[in-house]
C-alpha cells in the first residue's frame, strides 16, 4: 500500500503510524511537509515551501483562509512532482485545518483522502468562553467562525476522517460525526514507560536534581492561559511555601501560541515572576527538551500537573500517564474522558490554584494511594491509547479506505 502523509510539521501526529508503515516492506510511504529536520527510516519526505503570506490589508476574518490557500497551492505543486514521477498513493492521510489538503483531491481524484480532523472552532462551549475573564465579543465570534472555512472544505473533500478523542469529535457539526471515526494516534508505550528509582539529571541544562526528594513537573508547548500556566504558577508559590524541599520543573517555551499575548507585552512567565514569590533555587525552567530529556523529567516526577481549557488533549498528558506519573489535572471535558478522580489521577478545578497545592500535599501524605493511581494511569494508556494496541486498527482502517477507490 502506498501512503502519502500530509502535515505542515514532521512527523507530528503521524510519528508512530508513519514509522510503523515505513518499517514494513509491503508499504511505500511518502510524507509531504515543510519540515526539513528529522528523518524516519522507510519514509520519504517531500518538501513544500510557502513563501507568500496573507496581505496585512486583507480583512482579519479571511487571513487564515488566505494563508490556507497558499499552503494548499504549495502542497499541490510539490505533490504534482510526485505524480509526474508516476507515484500515485493508494490513500492520502493529512492533517486538516491549515491548507495543505485543500487541492489534493483535484490532483489525485481517484485516491481516497483521510482527514485528521483535530479541531472545529466554536465561539462558545469549548475553549472560547471558558475563562470568565475573557469574554467573546461579536467580532471575535465572527472571526472564529471563519476559521472553520478550510476545515469544512476538507470535510467535504475527505472520503473519511479520524479524530483522537470523543470530545474532539463532538466539536464538529453533528452531520459530520458519521464521517469522522474516533481513533487515537497512539502513544509509544515502549518508549514512554516508568523507570524505577529514576533521578533527574539534565546535563545540557546543567540541572542536577538527583538528590531531590520531591519534584513537581509541568510540561507545555507554550506558557499561556490555554494550558493553565497562570493558575499553575500561582499554585507553585503555594506549593513552595507548604513544602520547603519541593523542586518544580517547568518544560516548554516562554511564549503564547494558542491565545493572544498579554497587552503589556510581557510573557506569562515574566508576569508570574513579578507577581508571586518563589524560591528561585527550587524553580527550574528547562526550555524545550530533546525527547529523551523530556521522558527523563516525566520518569523522575513525583507529581505531574496538567491543566487545560476544554481544548485539544495534549500528547504530554497521555505520555505522562504512560510514564506512570502521579497526575493532578483540571476537571475539564477532554481530561475527564480519560481520567477518573481518585482512580488514575486527581482532578481539580481549573481556576482553583489553592486546590492544586492542596492536592500536591495530599499526594505526599498518601503514598500508597498515589502508587495505585500511578499504576492505573499507565494501565489506562496501555489499554486505550497505546500505539502498539491501536496499530492494527489504524492499518485495517487505511486498507479499508484504500480499497474503496
Amino acid at each position: 500500500m502506498r501512503v502519502l502523509f500530509v502535515h505542515r510539521t514532521f512527523p507530528s501526529q503521524f510519528r508512530c503510524l508513519a514509522a510503523a508503515l515505513g518499517k514494513d516492506p509491503q508499504h511505500r510511504v511518502c510524507f509531504l511537509t515543510t519540515t526539513r529536520e528529522q528523518e524516519i527510516p522507510g519514509v520519504r519526505k517531500i518538501f513544500y515551501d510557502v513563501e507568500k503570506k496573507p496581505d496585512s490589508s486583507v480583512h482579519a476574518y479571511v487571513r487564515h483562509m488566505e494563508s490556507s490557500l497558499y499552503y494548499g497551492l504549495s502542497a499541490y505543486a510539490s505533490a504534482w512532482k510526485l505524480k509526474k514521477e508516476g507515484w500515485i498513493p493508494d490513500v492520502i492521510v493529512g492533517h486538516s485545518g491549515w491548507g495543505p489538503l485543500l487541492f489534493l483531491k483535484e490532483l489525485f481524484p481517484k485516491t481516497p483522502l483521510v482527514g485528521y480532523f483535530e479541531w472545529f472552532y466554536r465561539a462558545q462551549g469549548s475553549s472560547h468562553g471558558f475563562d470568565p475573564a475573557q469574554s467573546v465579543t461579536a467580532d471575535m465570534a465572527a472571526e472564529i467562525r471563519t476559521k472553520n472555512i478550510p476545515i469544512l472544505h476538507e470535510l467535504y473533500s475527505a472520503d473519511a476522517g479520524i479524530t483522537p478523542t470523543f470530545w474532539q469529535q463532538a466539536q464538529f457539526p453533528a452531520e459530520y460525526h458519521g464521517k469522522i471515526r474516533v481513533l487515537h494516534d497512539g502513544m509509544d508505550t515502549n518508549f514512554f514507560q516508568p523507570k524505577e528509582g529514576a533521578k533527574l539529571v539534565l546535563p545540557r541544562q546543567r540541572l542536577d536534581l538527583s538528590g531531590a526528594e520531591e519534584i513537581v513537573t509541568y510540561v507545555t508547548r507554550a506558557m499561556e492561559p490555554m494550558r493553565g500556566f497562570p493558575q499553575f504558577m500561582e499554585a507553585v508559590a503555594e506549593i513552595q511555601r507548604h513544602r520547603p524541599k519541593c523542586h518544580v520543573v517547568i518544560v516548554g517555551n516562554d511564549r503564547t501560541e494558542y491565545g493572544k499575548p498579554r497587552d503589556d507585552g510581557k510573557t506569562y512567565r515574566q508576569w508570574a515572576l513579578e507577581n508571586f514569590t518563589y524560591d528561585p533555587a527550587r524553580l527550574h525552567f528547562t526550555g524545550p527538551l530533546l525527547l529523551e530529556e523530556y521522558r527523563a523529567v516525566l520518569q523522575a516526577s513525583s507529581v505531574h500537573i496538567y491543566l487545560t481549557y476544554p481544548y485539544i488533549l495534549s500528547w504530554s498528558f497521555l505520555e505522562a500517564m504512560a510514564c506512570g506519573c502521579m497526575m493532578i489535572s483540571s476537571r475539564t471535558a477532554p481530561v475527564q474522558e480519560v481520567m477518573k478522580d481518585g482512580e488514575n489521577g486527581l482532578l481539580v478545578d481549573f481556576f482553583a490554584s489553592e486546590q492544586i497545592a492542596d492536592r500536591v500535599d495530599q499526594v505526599f501524605a498518601e503514598p500508597e494511594a498515589a502508587r495505585r493511581m500511578r499504576e492505573q494511569a499507565r494501565q489506562t494508556v496501555l489499554e486505550k491509547y497505546s500505539f502498539q494496541t491501536l496499530y492494527p486498527q489504524h492499518l485495517a482502517f487505511l486498507q479499508e479506505v484504500a480499497g474503496k477507490k
